[in-house]
């Protein structure tokens, strides 16, 4: 059977077995027989290893076990249909309660690991450790869900929670929680409290659950933060609360053990640091690919690599493609494990919906999201060796009976499905599969289509008999031409390592008000990108009325500047109203700073025949304060425009005609490095390099020339400013 007749054969043995309905046609009779396979199909001993992180792989593996009415229905999907299921999680969050955790311990992010942890609790496995029946069972799971998922307000310093997790259980349900349960996490809320024998950790603004897996690590590691724990001691830790709380112990793993972050590069070349990054800037561009640094090697369990090869079944479950799959794939054991695989089924799950800022801009057309196609050729350019290997068949959402009206809601909310372009899919070598994977209950309560755990499940089950009986194994296919370097060293790893300096760099500055130096530490801490040598070139930032403003409008009307003459960011008053101007205008100020004192002169000079001409002269090297050296400065005034003096090498200059605009390099410099970072200033820069978000090959020559030294400027400041490097094509 070609692949297109198999695809559709799948597609409907699928919609038997979830809809219960027998499809009339010539496979009416194999369909139905293969149904009651389906159904029959015994999966205790199938082994399954899934990837994820996130909300989706928790969705699929026990529900979305964040929702309030999770424990209503706790025990369900992957974990009930496959008992012999190992599950490996991404470890670059970097947000919420996770990003607060890392900027004071040297840590994996763990937020992902503790959704998951609580979706896989298992009935058998509660009622064998503490000996009770399904009510106690049902009330129990109640218990450990609020524990979990409460989250404490920010600011809050009090311990009363943390030392007493109990508490934070509805108070008819707290006597049916075991002593023993409530014994350990009682234990683990005092080990890092005030006073207790681990690291302190202020709990405003964290969730508990992250907290006591926290406190678990590091007891397991005996340490009070000042390492990061081994594979080993995280090990004990994540079976230490999953015995706890009912989850199979040996079962849950993170991807890595060693701490990393994403980086993530777009096509017009920027590359910036944090998984949170593609969700809070908007670059309105696609994402070219990702890598991901650590301060070491990243090392993985040998039980994650035996698992992994000896798999039956390979899953990559839905989530953020950037965020939540392409992390663990960025880890060469893993890969490396995966393809040694080569007898698994290996299945990709596809997203619903485009999510805004990773598969909302396709690369093939940007005024689009992704297709499916294009889902699976990310991995050809974000994988060492592309998508060889990796997996067999592809399964998405079956949309095509889903009412206008629901889409039109879900347009409202910016999103658009993912559509299955099933031909080019086909192409790729890879068998695309629809099926009716979503609660067609939750779709007509309440206009909402999600992964519904125990269809995806089922669906995992049906494309195994399947693939008994067809062997859905693809053939070998070219590995691709676009792969790229996947791991890089980055010695300011740990990020608490990084977000301690830094807060000792800010310390010996004047910040007037003092708040400036909390919103610092705040945008150091979102835009990791910047290095902390960037924070010895100003002294302090102050905020400056209107009336003592003495700004010259002359050159710009930027509400933020570097003052030489003291060596402090001056930011207007006015900025300082609204958080994200305040930002912005800190952020152009800072860059500029890194050129310093570089200026011995500068002016206008009018022209007799209708033009005008700017022209700066450059102290000698040894009299700039600077983070340039002499080289990088000329090579940056000339990707600012500026001609130098055939006759004076000190003296640049450049000539315009009274209509033409111009930015001076010491404000461009600014603006470039704050549109870098977060794009801010975007009505400014956006529109500056919108001439990147056009095709090559459509412009004319005096276009191209500027699109050019566009590119080289953004080259230069991810190679000379940021120091990223170039991402060369892996050997």
């Amino acid at each position: 059977m070609i692949a297109s007749q198999l695809g559709q054969f799948v597609d409907q043995l699928l919609d038997t077995v979830i809809n219960r309905t027998i499809p009339e046609g010539p496979y009416q009779g194999l369909i139905s027989n293969l149904a009651r396979q389906v159904h029959n199909f015994e999966s205790n001993d199938i082994k399954v290893v899934i990837f994820g992180g996130g909300t989706g792989l928790s969705t699929v593996i026990g529900g979305n076990s964040r929702l309030e009415d999770w424990p209503q229905y706790p025990f369900i999907g992957l974990k009930q249909e496959f008992p012999n299921l190992d599950v490996v999680v991404c470890t670059t969050d970097d947000g919420g309660s996770t990003g607060l955790l890392l900027q004071d311990l040297p840590m994996i992010g763990i937020g992902d690991l503790r959704k998951v942890m609580l979706s896989m609790v298992l009935k058998k496995n509660l009622r064998a450790a503490y000996g009770l029946d399904d009510f106690m069972t049902r009330q129990l799971v109640t218990i450990i869900h609020s524990i979990f998922n409460y989250r404490f307000p920010m600011g809050s310093k009090a311990a009363r929670y943390l030392i007493n997790p109990i508490l934070v259980a509805p108070g008819d349900l707290r006597r049916h929680c075991p002593e023993s349960l409530a014994g350990l996490l009682a234990s683990l809320g005092r080990y890092i409290s005030p006073g207790g024998d681990g690291p302190t950790i202020e709990p405003g603004g964290h969730c508990l659950g992250n907290l006591m897996l926290t406190a678990a690590i590091f007891r397991s590691a005996g340490d009070r933060g000042r390492r990061p724990a081994d594979g080993d001691e995280i090990a004990r830790a994540i079976d230490l609360l999953s015995k706890a709380i009912g989850v199979t112990p040996g079962r849950l793993h993170p991807a890595t053990t060693t701490p990393g972050q994403l980086v993530l590069r777009y096509s017009n070349g920027v590359a910036v640091r944090g998984q949170s990054k593609s969700g809070t800037t908007r670059r309105l561009l696609p994402i070219d690919h990702v890598s991901m640094e650590s301060y070491d090697d990243p090392q993985v369990s040998e039980a994650v690599c035996n698992s992994i090869r000896e798999a039956d079944l390979v899953i990559f479950a839905p989530g953020s493609l950037y965020t939540s799959i392409m992390p663990i794939l960025q880890i060469t054991p893993i890969v490396k494990a995966i393809r040694e695989n080569t007898k698994a089924l290996k299945i990709l799950g596809a997203n619903f919906w485009v999510q805004a800022g990773e598969t909302d801009i396709s690369r093939r057309r940007v005024s689009r999201g992704l297709y499916v196609s294009e889902l699976v050729e990310a991995y050809r350019h974000n994988v060492a060796g592309g998508f060889e290997g990796l997996f067999d068949v592809v399964l998405s959402a079956n949309l095509e009976h889903i009412t206008g009206d629901v889409l039109r809601n879900y347009a409202l909310e910016g999103k658009s499905p993912i559509y299955l372009d099933r031909p080019r899919v086909e192409g790729l070598g890879v068998i695309p599969v629809e099926a009716t994977v979503y609660s067609t209950e939750r779709l007509q309560t309440a206009g909402v289509i999600h992964h519904d755990p125990q269809k995806f499940s089922l669906a995992m089950r049906a494309l195994l008999v399947a693939h008994q009986r067809w062997n859905l194994k693809r053939g070998p296919v070219s590995a691709g031409e676009f792969t790229f370097q996947t791991h890089r060293r980055a010695p300011e790893l740990p990020l608490c390592s990084y977000y301690r300096e830094a807060g000792a760099l800010l310390a010996e500055k004047h910040f007037s008000p003092k708040r400036l130096q909390k919103t610092m530490r705040k945008i150091i801490w979102e835009n990791r990108d910047i290095r902390l040598e960037h924070l010895r070139f100003f002294r302090g930032i102050k905020i400056i009325s209107a009336a003592r403003w003495s700004r010259s409008k002359e050159w710009d009307n930027v509400l933020g500047y570097y003052d030489p003459e003291d060596g402090e960011l001056k930011v207007h008053e006015q900025a300082s109203l609204d958080p994200g101007h305040l930002r912005d205008n800190i952020l152009t100020a800072m860059g500029e700073s890194l050129l310093g004192r570089y200026l011995e002169s500068r002016h206008w000079e009018e022209l007799d025949w209708g033009a005008r001409r700017y022209e700066i002269r450059i102290l000698p090297a040894l009299e700039r304060s600077r983070s340039l050296d002499d080289e990088a400065l000329r090579t940056y005034l000339r990707l600012a425009r500026m001609v130098q003096d055939p006759h004076d090498p000190g003296g640049f200059g450049i000539t315009l005609n009274n209509h033409e605009g111009f930015i001076p390099p010491g404000l461009l410099f600014g603006l470039m490095y704050a549109w870098y970072l977060n794009n801010a200033y975007g009505e400014v820069m956006e529109y500056e390099m919108s001439l990147l978000r056009w095709s090559s090959n459509k412009l004319i020559p005096s276009q191209m020339e500027e699109y050019m030294r566009k590119q080289d400027l953004i080259r230069f400041f991810r190679n000379v400013v940021f120091r990223h490097g170039d991402l060369r094509p892996a050997s």
